[in-house]
């Protein structure tokens, strides 16, 4: 009661600037926002790749591109935010994000593409840090497991509904490298004004230090944040394989070119992970990191079995199960997380956080985009499956035993 008290005082701004909850729902806008675009060029690259003639080789480098810079930008300046107040820090990530869509807007060059994604790259992880940290601050009771719903919700909807609404003009409107961007514009221009009008939570500023900085979690937050991290590097890692071999393999079992088709299994795998994480609600942390991930290993031997068959049916169901485990373990770790962190600390946690969830959506695509043409797409999702469902059961027995004392009486 008395923090919430203390923090509705800190957040009491003059005329003219969001109320509370509208901040914490613009920071949640954010969030969904940064990963909406994120998603949207890749039903694309097909057509840039035939446009200007560059390779798979070259097409990885683009996406390599983009998690250099989101892995930069958590790395140099994931606690800026702690240390000189949310609202500059993201009106520094939104006005990027602005200008990195603008070069999608205007490219005529796979040069473009690499700038484009870049800027992109640095300005999302300069955003998501920072908005999450927003979400606590923001919420009116502090509650942790509230904006752990909130974050993993908006996240995976931003995820597959970029990736939807992407395909589909590909496939159904005109001028398809310029409408997904103009929707993306606008989203950043209206969030982008919401900021300005943004109250600052943070007090105390300092100096702010924009080196190298070693990931840093406080000893109370660590084991929540191992189990955090291992369960959003399995999560997520099945996003990066979706991303980087999703259309080739739903081109495949579907037998289409289909791009509204073929983005679809990266859709399903988002949304039902949204939506299972809505159902599950309050229900015990502990039990979704541990459920969830148990649903996830079982959903990537499903999509391995498609990729080995060719079958449609695989692809969906496991794409379903895999979505459904996906929402439950993001969930239960984050919230878990959430509720250990102290409030000087929370930009950085959440900053290493995200350091962990862009490694690993980004990382095991660049592998999978390089190993597919020597090796297949049978064997490369059957490697890749092989450790990302290895690494789902650690999570599963890891949450599990950190469960309360009194449930395993």
């Amino acid at each position: 009661m008395l923090a919430s008290a203390v923090v509705s005082n800190r957040l009491n701004s003059p005329r003219g600037t969001l109320s509370q909850p509208s901040a914490y729902a613009l920071s949640a806008a954010i969030i969904a926002a940064a990963l909406f675009a994120s998603a949207t060029p890749s039903p694309l690259y097909e057509t840039y790749s035939r446009l200007w003639g560059f390779s798979s080789v070259v097409l990885t480098l683009v996406y390599a591109t983009y998690a250099i810079g989101v892995l930069a930008a958590l790395l140099l300046a994931g606690r800026v935010s702690d240390d000189v107040g949310r609202r500059p820090v993201l009106v520094i990530a939104l006005g990027a994000l602005l200008v990195s869509t603008a070069l999608y807007v205007f490219a005529d060059s796979v040069i473009w593409l690499f700038a484009a994604r870049g800027v992109q790259g640095l300005a999302t992880g300069l955003a998501l840090g920072t908005a999450s940290a927003g979400l606590l601050d923001f919420h009116p009771r502090q509650d942790a497991e509230a904006v752990g719903l909130t974050n993993g919700v908006v996240s995976a909807a931003g995820l597959g509904l970029g990736a939807l609404a992407s395909s589909a003009s590909v496939q159904l409107l005109p001028a398809p490298r310029v409408l997904p961007y103009v929707f993306v514009f606008v989203l950043f221009a209206v969030t982008f004004i919401g900021v300005l009008r943004m109250p600052e939570p943070v007090a105390s500023r300092s100096r702010p230090r924009l080196t190298p900085q070693r990931p840093h979690v406080p000893a109370s937050a660590r084991q929540p944040f191992l189990v955090a991290a291992l369960a959003v590097v399995s999560a997520y890692s099945i996003g990066s394989f979706f991303f980087a071999l999703g259309p080739e393999l739903s081109s495949r079992v579907f037998g289409t070119d289909n791009h509204l088709v073929n983005g679809m299994s990266l859709f399903l795998l988002a949304g039902v992970g949204s939506v299972s994480q809505l159902l599950y609600g309050r229900r015990a942390a502990w039990l979704g990191a541990s459920a969830g991930s148990v649903l996830l290993a079982a959903g990537v031997v499903v999509i391995v079995v498609s990729a080995a068959t060719e079958s449609a049916t695989a692809l969906i169901v496991g794409s379903v199960v895999g979505g459904a485990g996906f929402g439950l373990a993001f969930l239960g770790s984050l919230r878990a997380l959430s509720a250990a962190i102290p409030p000087e600390h929370r930009a950085g946690v959440m900053s290493a956080f995200f350091l962990a969830a862009y490694a690993a959506l980004s990382v095991p695509a660049v592998i999978a985009g390089l190993a597919v043409g020597p090796l297949g797409l049978q064997t490369t999702f059957e490697i890749l499956g092989s450790v990302v469902t290895a690494l789902a059961l650690l999570v599963a027995a890891l949450a599990w035993r950190a469960r309360p004392a009194t449930v395993s009486r």
